[in-house]
């Protein structure tokens, strides 16, 4: 039975990181010259190439370890998207509004991560399942609180207190993608005694 492992995949990929969002569209042409367009996928899902990471035996190593440890693609884990990791710009420090997670109602103190992303009047919210331990700022109405707790698995932020019909509700975080390998293999080479490649790793995101 597959599960997840709530451990980050042990190597930083940046200079020749390769990954993003998908979407999957339908487009019909018409006879007209026109088209139909219609989604399938209510929300996005990452791709990413790790390959990038590993430099050296030892990262091979590594690597072997941990992918054997996930029993191939079998169970999930952590990754940190080098391109978008935080609940803001990436040359910013997360802060606690950040972003909106909902209005009190006086009832309710359980609220989940999100991320929203807009432009030109138009927005998309991602749901945001795997924050990063001691990230997390939260704030009411734009005042710092600390009063609540966090399922660092789940993204879900539980308040001391229901906040009070009409209070804004933000925060501000890092997180990971939860992701698993997409192949059950992978692809080594030794370019030169003493250094060694995975020239690809594809990896991809798992929905909640």
């Amino acid at each position: 039975m597959s599960v997840f492992h709530e451990i980050r995949f042990p190597f930083p990929v940046s200079v020749g990181a390769t990954g993003g969002p998908q979407r999957r569209t339908e487009i019909v042409p018409l006879l007209s010259g026109r088209e139909q367009r219609n989604t399938s996928w209510a929300d996005s899902r990452r791709r990413y190439d790790a390959g990038p990471g590993i430099r050296s035996l030892a990262d091979i190593h590594t690597l072997l370890a941990f992918f054997e440890a996930r029993r191939g693609p079998l169970h999930g884990f952590r990754f940190r998207d080098p391109f978008d990791n935080r609940s803001t710009a990436p040359d910013r420090a997360p802060e606690p509004t950040d972003q909106q997670l909902g209005t009190g109602d006086g009832s309710n103190a359980v609220f989940q991560l999100v991320k929203r992303y807009e432009s030109g009047g138009e927005s998309w919210t991602r749901t945001v399942t795997k924050p990063v331990e001691g990230s997390l700022r939260i704030a009411l109405d734009g005042v710092e609180t600390e009063n609540l707790s966090v399922d660092w698995t789940s993204g879900l932020v539980t308040l001391d207190t229901p906040p009070s019909s009409g209070v804004s509700v933000t925060a501000g975080f890092a997180f990971d993608v939860p992701v698993r390998f997409e192949q059950d293999r992978l692809d080594l080479a030794l370019d030169q005694p003493g250094a060694a490649a995975a020239h690809s790793i594809p990896l991809i995101e798992l929905k909640p």
